[in-house]
């Protein structure tokens, strides 16, 4: 499982640096309506922040054989999907409803973040 993490974190890190990029430099004068600019900065920041995390788990599953390991490397995957990815999608064709799921993917992040207490608690 280790490997599918560190696959995905991989994947996520080199999207999020190219987001953020693409964000700053192509995106700076053509994300103009209120808000949206931020809006495209928090989706990176979250994507990035939680891509290392998800690194981290994968790096922990090489020494620790969890079932909450892996459910947290879930989460964080899903929470990166649905979180930065609705957010993305908003700035970028202003659908608002977007903004109604953005929330299923703020609370995937936290799951991920307890089941890594749940490690901590139960493994380490």
């Amino acid at each position: 499982m280790h490997k599918l993490f560190l696959i995905i974190s991989s994947i996520s890190g080199i999207l999020a640096v190219s987001l953020g990029a693409f964000g700053a430099h192509a995106l700076k004068d053509k994300l103009t309506k209120a808000g949206t600019l931020e809006t495209y900065q928090t989706a990176v920041q979250y994507h990035f922040y939680h891509t290392l995390a998800l690194l981290a788990i994968a790096l922990l599953l090489t020494k620790v054989q969890s079932q909450w390991l892996n459910y947290a490397g879930y989460s964080m995957t899903f929470g990166i999907l649905i979180f930065s990815g609705s957010l993305y999608v908003l700035c970028f064709t202003g659908m608002k409803w977007l903004g109604a799921i953005t929330p299923i993917g703020g609370l995937l992040f936290i799951a991920g973040w307890v089941c890594l207490l749940m490690t901590a608690l139960k493994s380490l």
